[in-house]
């Protein structure tokens, strides 16, 4: 998979990037295995702004993608692109004939078989619990709770490694540096997520993040006093001596925000650990 430019044509034509779509085999999806996806514009069920920056973008409609498999046989029949996620989308048939949505991964292609369970081969693609796979392979779609389904490690061209296997445990070293222990009953699928160039494209114009449904960011030092706690003041120098902080006053920029300490013991190594020095 490549990454295209556009023929400069504008000044921001000139900027922009995009990859080529030609692992897609189709453009219509499954309309069984489709649902129509309302925009919140960042809002929860209270009607309260929860994410910021979020309104607008073009309608789109949410693919049900399974993160959890039956033991079986499947074959891949289409290979998919998926608006609300930056992987591309498998559709798969299994013995029976019933389809199903899964992550595809890199060496994914029309007509290709794979297995999940127990017994299935260590090869590419095939899913099985980590206890079944040898240690070094390159996985992705791995669950934290086994039979909970798929939760971390699915985006575009991420891939962990599986660095060890001890006491019912299975050690990780995550796309981020962060080693971590997972229990050996979780499944994992073998490979890595398709699409890898999704981190190196351009968007080159402010319409095109528009059309994604983000809104513009606007930084509190241009902001008035009311509204930011770094804004004021006469237009000369900003929040000179005082810490960055949200528009809500909460301390950023270092300040810690994790609140899930429950599985800090499941972490060997952090991921911020590299960086020291």
């Amino acid at each position: 998979m490549s990454i295209k430019p556009y023929n400069p044509t504008t000044p921001a034509q000139r900027q922009k990037t995009t990859q080529d779509f030609d692992q897609i085999t189709t453009r219509k999806p499954l309309k069984s295995l489709t649902v129509s996806k309302k925009q919140q514009a960042g809002k929860n069920n209270q009607g309260r702004i929860t994410v910021r920056h979020r309104g607008g973008g073009v309608k789109r409609h949410y693919r049900i993608v399974s993160y959890k498999l039956p033991t079986g046989k499947y074959t891949v029949t289409e290979i998919e692109y998926d608006p609300n996620r930056s992987a591309r989308i498998a559709r798969v048939q299994d013995e029976v004939g019933k389809y199903y949505y899964v992550l595809a991964d890199q060496s994914m292609r029309k007509g290709k078989t794979f297995e999940t369970g127990d017994d299935a081969q260590v090869e590419s693609s095939n899913r099985m619990p980590l206890k079944q796979i040898p240690v070094g392979t390159f996985i992705y779609a791995i669950e934290l709770t086994p039979g909970r389904g798929a939760q971390i490690v699915r985006s575009a061209g991420t891939k962990a490694q599986l660095m060890a296997k001890e006491n019912g445990y299975a050690t990780l070293k995550m796309p981020s540096g962060e080693m971590r222990k997972v229990l050996a009953a979780c499944e994992a699928s073998i490979g890595t997520v398709s699409n890898e160039q999704h981190q190196n494209i351009k968007i080159g114009a402010a319409g095109r993040r528009r059309r994604k449904g983000i809104r513009p960011t606007v930084r509190g030092v241009v902001m008035n006093a009311t509204d930011h706690p770094h804004g004021g003041g006469d237009g000369g120098r900003h929040g000179t001596g005082k810490a960055p902080r949200t528009p809500w006053g909460q301390l950023t920029l270092g300040y810690r925000t994790r609140r899930n300490k429950k599985t800090n013991k499941m972490i060997v190594r952090s991921r911020h650990e590299g960086k020291r020095k």
